[in-house]
């Protein structure tokens, strides 16, 4: 086995002293496969961000993108004096760290209470059945939660009905309680799918230190704080970062189908508000809407930095 790893060593250290070209012919068939990813990520990602000069310009169709006119950081002076801005801001920051608070500790506690489980079958029917609501479309996700919800034929409504005799407040158009049913139906949906990662991380432990803390008298909470905790700790740290950089990107299609008329007050979201400037409203203003997006999207970024910053110096983990 020695040899071998030292064979490989030698292999690899004359690939680096090859000139670049050399090794890109020698290994073309991994270079021909990558092809495809970059194309993808060059037409997608990449090619749409020269529309981002729409931001600056007062855009018309005719004129074309280049051809219209330009007005500087007028349609970011428009959105920030809005009389709608507090409030959107104020929705999209509240719902974004209740969903973080809420959504990023839940999965790592539920990979760590199904490792702990003995029975190699049950574990297995749990993570399915939790795995299973993810494959759920957003659209029929946000009608179970109003046929649930409904305060005169729905789960809620006939227990209501049963213990009090009345019909119960319809909780679907209080404003206030938006944020909790986004946030809590997001839980049960995505618990499951999102623990698989800290699963796969607590598999890679090796049995052996648990072998070596149970000998020395270990509980199972001791030796989940000092084993399992630090073997998911990287990966946990990588997943805040993410889920950091993405605080302002909301669910869009799940906030604008739970959206009414009763709790637009408490809903109304950066990435819904955009849709509703730039394609549902009659105007259809790209210029403004594309100034939001960029906006968001910058206040995105400089919170990775931060976040993948704040992560190096604390835990020496980060992403770049």
């Amino acid at each position: 086995m020695r040899k071998k790893e030292k064979a490989l060593r030698e292999m690899d250290a004359i690939m680096n002293h090859k000139p670049l070209k050399a090794r890109v012919f020698q290994r073309w068939q991994l270079y021909l496969l990558l092809l495809v990813p970059v194309a993808f990520v060059l037409v997608f990602n990449y090619g749409p961000m020269a529309g981002l000069v729409i931001a600056f310009k007062n855009y018309n169709v005719r004129q074309g993108i280049f051809g219209s006119t330009w007005v500087g950081l007028d349609n970011f002076k428009e959105f920030f004096t809005s009389f709608r801005f507090p409030s959107i801001m104020k929705n999209t920051l509240v719902l974004s760290l209740y969903n973080l608070v809420v959504t990023f500790p839940i999965p790592i506690i539920f990979a760590l209470l199904l490792n702990c489980l003995h029975g190699e079958k049950y574990k297995k029917v749990v993570q399915t059945v939790t795995y299973i609501p993810y494959f759920i479309s957003t659209v029929v996700m946000v009608g179970l939660v109003f046929q649930i919800l409904n305060n005169r034929s729905g789960l809620y409504g006939s227990f209501y009905q049963l213990i009090n005799g009345t019909v119960g407040p319809n909780i679907l158009a209080e404003g206030p309680l938006f944020k909790h049913i986004y946030v809590w139906s997001g839980v049960w949906q995505g618990t499951g799918y999102s623990a698989i990662i800290y699963i796969a991380a607590l598999s890679n432990v090796d049995e052996t230190l648990h072998e070596a803390a149970v000998i020395d008298g270990a509980s199972r909470w001791q030796r989940v704080l000092h084993i399992d905790i630090p073997t998911i700790l990287p990966t946990a740290s990588i997943m805040l970062i993410l889920a950091v950089g993405n605080i302002m990107n909301m669910g869009f299609e799940k906030v604008l189908l739970m959206q009414n008329n009763l709790n637009l007050d408490y809903s109304e979201i950066i990435s819904t508000y955009v849709y509703k400037v730039g394609l549902a409203s009659g105007i259809n203003d790209f210029s403004l809407s594309t100034a939001i997006s960029l906006f968001n999207s910058v206040v995105n970024f400089l919170l990775l930095i931060l976040a993948n910053f704040t992560s190096k110096r604390l835990s020496g983990n980060g992403i770049f």
